[in-house]
């Protein structure tokens, strides 16, 4: 299923969707993919929507993944349910159904797979431990195995279990009748979980499969997807094949694009994550958990510290970016600086869908959209989030978020002597 628009995931998602940004080098939906296809998965049916050319066109009929895909666009965002049954014609028998927008390991899908053919339920359900209950639909579980029923984002105090609905399901046939029954809820949605409730108060069987907090992770806000970047830098196997010129120093796994240039003075300390065309240096500082998108120039002396930084974008000398998304064709001038630290060390808070959020994170700094530029000295501090096309005039303080197509400068008044 990837239909959604991501909204909780802007600015970066105003301008592709939320399945193709690029984590560790590759989409998100490209790593799904990739997981399926190593747990013995070879046909996949993608449902499309928002922004459903930009997914058919990057990933075309699967050759170049050895799979073989199709699409069915959802009509409107009507919710998972909805976004279900649109696939009823292109399923004979059990299915695996997915959250595009997850990260996790092929042993997690086999883990499912597995209990589902050998137990032959009506469906499987994939459960995970979570910290925070209240961010995820929360099963129930009876008998250690059975689905008792599914909470969406209960309050700390009445969550049943810590077990979050994975996002990762096996269905029998029948469940598309369910989908027929079930009504729109207060979002004006139809939702898996109300089929799969249908399901079990007809006592048919409906069974979790539990996989460890390690094999898989959610994206649903922006700093998710630093921590998948770091899941994804993690699992690369990283190869230097572009050009280091003497003086660079590449330390633990860093991954160098054959086109890619490393200047003399760098100091790259890995994971690290370095694509095509890309040029940085001299005397820069990369840190873990970075990814560099292709034809990025990131010039002299500047530190670049679990990030992302997307195609095309360029970093002027003297910068700092921080635990920061940078979208595509950015232009950051010299001295550019985004803090990423509160002053009173609190965990930075981000607004999120018209909501301020706590991050949960000490150290976050900014959330740029596609085609930002900054003048020299330009300051962000943590947790901002600015739209794409905004320009942010030089030695500017930016406390707070700024919408699309801002322009923020400093006024100078000049008194003449008397």
């Amino acid at each position: 299923m990837a239909a959604g628009e991501g909204v909780r995931l802007q600015p970066i998602t105003a301008t592709r969707p939320k399945h193709l940004i690029d984590v560790g080098g590759k989409p998100i939906l490209e790593h799904c993919l990739n997981a399926l296809k190593g747990s013995g998965i070879k046909e996949v049916v993608i449902v499309i929507f928002y922004m459903a050319d930009t997914i058919r066109t990057y990933f075309d009929d699967g050759k170049r993944l050895g799979l073989k895909i199709e699409y069915v666009e959802q009509k409107a965002a009507l919710g998972t349910g909805n976004a279900m049954s649109v696939v009823e014609p292109y399923m004979q028998e059990d299915f695996l159904l997915i959250n595009g927008d997850l990260l996790f390991d092929t042993e997690a899908v086999k883990t499912v797979m597995d209990l589902h053919l050998k137990e032959k339920p009506a469906a499987t359900v994939a459960i995970v431990p979570v910290e925070k209950p209240e961010n995820y639909g929360i099963v129930e579980l009876e008998n250690g195995k059975k689905v008792k029923r599914i909470v969406e984002k209960p309050t700390h105090e009445e969550s049943a279990s810590n077990l979050a609905n994975a996002g990762i399901y096996v269905f029998s046939t029948e469940i598309f009748a369910k989908l027929k029954q079930i009504s729109a809820s207060t979002r004006g949605e139809w939702e898996i979980p109300d089929a799969l409730s249908l399901l079990i108060n007809e006592n048919k069987p409906v069974i979790a499969a539990k996989i460890d907090t390690g094999q898989w992770l959610d994206i649903g806000r922006p700093w998710d997807l630093l921590e998948a970047n770091r899941w994804v830098l993690m699992r690369t196997k990283h190869k230097i094949n572009g050009l280091i010129e003497n003086g660079a120093h590449l330390l633990g796994h860093v991954t160098v694009a054959q086109t890619a240039r490393i200047r003399s003075g760098a100091y790259i300390e890995g994971p690290v994550y370095i694509d095509e065309e890309s040029d940085v240096g001299p005397n820069c500082y990369i840190r873990p958990y970075t990814s560099i998108g292709k034809n990025v120039r990131i010039g002299n002396a500047c530190e670049v510290k679990n990030s992302i930084v997307m195609d095309n974008t360029h970093i002027g000398h003297l910068s700092y970016v921080g635990d920061s998304i940078i979208g595509e064709k950015c232009n950051l001038a010299a001295g550019t600086i985004t803090a990423n630290y509160r002053l009173d060390s609190k965990t930075v808070k981000m607004m999120v869908k018209d909501r301020v959020v706590d991050s949960g994170r000490r150290k976050l700094g900014v959330v740029l959209g596609d085609n930002v530029k900054t003048g020299i000295n330009a300051l962000f501090m943590p947790g901002v989030k600015v739209g794409n096309d905004s320009w942010i005039g030089p030695n500017v303080l930016v406390h707070r978020d700024l919408p699309p197509k801002s322009i923020m400068m400093l006024k100078q008044e000049v008194e003449k002597r008397t």
